[in-house]
């Protein structure tokens, strides 16, 4: 099964613990599927939201218009719909307004000719925790960079 990523959301594993994560399909307009294949997306921003009537949505992520459009080309910012079954969206809803974690989309890939998104449930970092992860990035880098100056 060939997966192509298009783009990924580096801040979110730095800022957030990586609790559980899943596949959702996106509903797209063309230009958006076109600006995607270009790689004109942001992620960073981005978060998911799911209403009372159980409608994951998509919310702050840019997708640049398509420089070829017309005048039916897209909003960068309008909310889009994802696609899951209601069965997860009522357990990821469950988990969300419980436990006080938060959706928020960590990877584009295309998978089979169709657009998918990497969602993560996570659950925010405290600042004690990101000084942690720097020492540790920095301690690694050392490692690599001795082993690379001996060897």
């Amino acid at each position: 099964m060939s997966i192509k990523i298009l783009t990924t959301n580096r801040r979110a594993r730095f800022e957030y613990e990586i609790l559980e994560t899943r596949e959702a399909g996106i509903e797209l307009k063309g230009t958006e599927v076109k600006s995607i294949r270009l790689g004109q997306i942001n992620l960073t921003e981005g978060f998911c939201r799911i209403s009372e009537d159980l409608q994951a949505m998509l919310q702050n992520v840019h997708i640049s218009p398509y420089d070829f459009g017309n005048r039916h080309n897209h909003d960068p910012l309008r909310p889009r719909r994802l696609l899951l079954h209601r069965e997860e969206i009522r357990r990821l809803y469950g988990k969300i307004r419980e436990q006080g974690l938060t959706l928020i989309p960590l990877k584009l890939y295309l998978k089979k000719g169709c657009v998918k998104l990497e969602l993560g449930l996570v659950k925010g970092k405290k600042l004690h925790d990101k000084r942690e992860a720097i020492k540790r990035r920095e301690a690694q880098r050392e490692v690599e960079r001795s082993l690379r100056d001996s060897g």
